[in-house]
């Protein structure tokens, strides 16, 4: 479980895929240190396993499905990601509970300065909207977001300069592609509403 808090904005060092098997990521983090083989890592909000570590670096195995439902597919070698270790048992919840379980992708639509803030509105699929509030919580690339505003097919959140300096969201552009987990209580709500 994680916290949509990013600990570190990391660097892909490369990219190995040959087209069938999978990926696998080689992602440069000063939390290198801090993780063992075996250890769950936020990647762009995408939970995936360290296969390998050393003092600057992990290695993750990313299987073609996460390839094909998430935005890990479109990384190169020179790309920023946000990176989070998962949460510790008695750790501060200063987000919201994210699972590293993306729902689905959106696309950027629209990115304009409000202030000292920047506004960035987000198309997203229906079937993911139904589980989104005004002023309730939405993961996009593994960052815990605000729902600043909310339409039939988009959101908008509202990032202050910590989140757009520690980020990649600080980048980015319309027309990118980024990954969305929403609130999992809403889901398990819907689940039982529905029995």
């Amino acid at each position: 479980m994680f916290t949509g808090l990013v600990a570190d904005l990391g660097r892909i060092a490369s990219v190995e895929e040959d087209g069938t098997e999978g990926a696998r990521l080689v992602v440069e983090s000063a939390l290198a240190d801090d993780i063992d083989e075996g250890d769950s890592v936020a990647v762009n909000g995408v939970c995936v396993t360290a296969t390998s570590v050393d003092r600057h670096s992990f290695c993750a195995d990313v299987m073609n499905q996460t390839l094909r439902t998430t935005s890990l597919g479109q990384l190169e070698a020179g790309s920023s990601v946000n990176l989070e270790l998962p949460l510790r048992a008695g750790d501060r919840l200063g987000g919201h509970v994210v699972q590293g379980h993306v729902d689905g992708v959106g696309s950027v639509s629209a990115v304009a300065e409000d202030g000292f803030a920047r506004r960035v509105t987000i198309q997203a699929p229906g079937g993911l909207l139904r589980y989104v509030a005004a002023k309730g919580s939405i993961a996009v690339d593994g960052v815990s977001l605000t729902v600043a505003e909310l339409g039939d097919s988009w959101f908008t959140v509202s990032l202050i300069p910590e989140t757009l300096e520690r980020t990649n969201l600080g980048r980015a552009v319309e027309g990118q592609i980024v990954n969305l987990e929403v609130d999992v209580l809403a889901k398990y709500v819907e689940r039982l509403l529905r029995r």
